[in-house]
């Protein structure tokens, strides 16, 4: 029997992204939905755009990453009351990875912060409404703020050679970027934010498209400008994120996770102000100690399996204690990995079951990341 083949039906709610029809002239063969926007997951051949990645250079459309921006007096005010770090010692043409919380401490993005000004805020947000909470924290407090969703589409360039594209493109000064700062420029009239940031361990920048009508003309100029060094279209592994410990939102959390069970708690600080949004829930836990944390797993056998749509439960001496928040099949190890969120009571090197499809299947626990 031959596999059904699905369609996408437009709408008004799921928006392409400005690189949509490069994507397509690539030859990309799924999306996936993220922020009411369409993103690639494959262009067909998942294991050499996997090693692309670990090898060579690969360049990615990301536009879905939103950002959330926050202009005005109060902009520096309201991102510090949407997230439990402490902000003060960022600096303009700096970047952080910030946890947001609601009032009880629960994580609802891990956005990454950028300053552009003293009065200019972007979150590069994860998969979830920000624009409406910070909208409402800071009507909720008076604040002068302007929040908007600004026409910003980051596209990614990742892997060990996307330094010399990169460089290639804009000049030499973008080796000297650091972790997470960005710069404005332009190419070809185009304007755009460099960062040296990405959804990977290999290493990379974003480049934050800041006019969305010439997403396939920065799209070409990456590509044709990445010919020497091997570049192809690719898309933030799910391998390789697994492999590098790497979290997701909303897929390696749920409606109750705080950010001292998923290794964020060096991101919070807990001496800010006590008007930071969930930071008096957050001292109770950090007091009492997480009932949960993440682990990874090792699973029996050598053929690759898959996760599916859902969390499976994990047992151990018979008794449900966490659950499997992903899978996938390691290039680099061989065998099927994924992420536990799992008790406390549970240690790496301790042995495991997951109970996937009505079967069994053992597994080991160990610490994050596993390469």
């Amino acid at each position: 029997m031959e596999s059904p083949v699905f369609g996408i039906t437009p709408s008004a709610r799921l928006r392409p992204s400005p690189f949509y029809e490069a994507t397509l002239a690539e030859g990309v063969t799924a999306f996936t939905t993220y922020n009411h926007m369409l993103m690639p997951t494959s262009y067909g051949y998942p294991e050499e755009e996997y090693w692309r990645l670990l090898k060579g250079v690969s360049q990615w459309d990301v536009a879905c990453e939103r950002q959330v921006q926050l202009k005005g007096p109060d902009a520096g005010r309201l991102a510090q009351l949407l997230s439990p770090r402490d902000l003060n010692n960022c600096r303009v043409g700096q970047g952080k990875y910030v946890p947001l919380c609601n009032h009880a401490g629960v994580l609802i993005n891990d956005p990454i912060l950028l300053k552009r000004d003293d009065d200019l805020y972007w979150l590069s947000i994860a998969d979830s409404n920000i624009w409406f909470w910070a909208r409402a924290i800071a009507a909720e407090r008076g604040l002068k703020v302007e929040v908007s969703e600004p026409d910003v589409s980051p596209l990614a360039v990742q892997g060990p050679k996307a330094e010399d594209v990169v460089a290639s493109i804009f000049g030499e000064w973008v080796r000297g970027l650091k972790y997470f700062w960005f710069r404005d420029t332009e190419i070809e009239g185009i304007p755009v934010t460099v960062a040296r940031s990405g959804w990977s361990k290999q290493g990379g920048f974003e480049l934050y498209l800041m006019d969305g009508t010439r997403g396939a003309e920065l799209w070409n100029i990456v590509k044709e400008a990445g010919k020497g060094w091997g570049i192809g279209p690719g898309n933030p592994s799910f391998c390789e994120r697994v492999e590098s410990g790497l979290l997701s939102y909303g897929g390696d959390t749920d409606e109750a996770t705080n950010p001292f069970e998923v290794r964020l708690g060096k991101y919070v600080d807990l001496q800010v102000s006590d008007d930071v949004i969930g930071i008096e829930a957050l001292r109770r836990v950090q007091a009492a100690g997480p009932r949960r944390h993440q682990l990874g797993v090792v699973l029996d056998g050598e053929e690759p399996t898959r996760l599916g749509f859902n969390w499976h439960p994990i047992a151990s001496n018979g008794q449900r204690v966490g659950a499997l928040t992903n899978c996938v099949w390691s290039y680099r190890l061989k065998k099927n990995i994924g992420f536990a969120l799992i008790s406390t009571s549970c240690v790496a090197g301790e042995r495991v079951e997951v109970l996937k499809d009505g079967d069994a299947t053992g597994g080991t626990l160990q610490e994050l990341p596993f390469l």
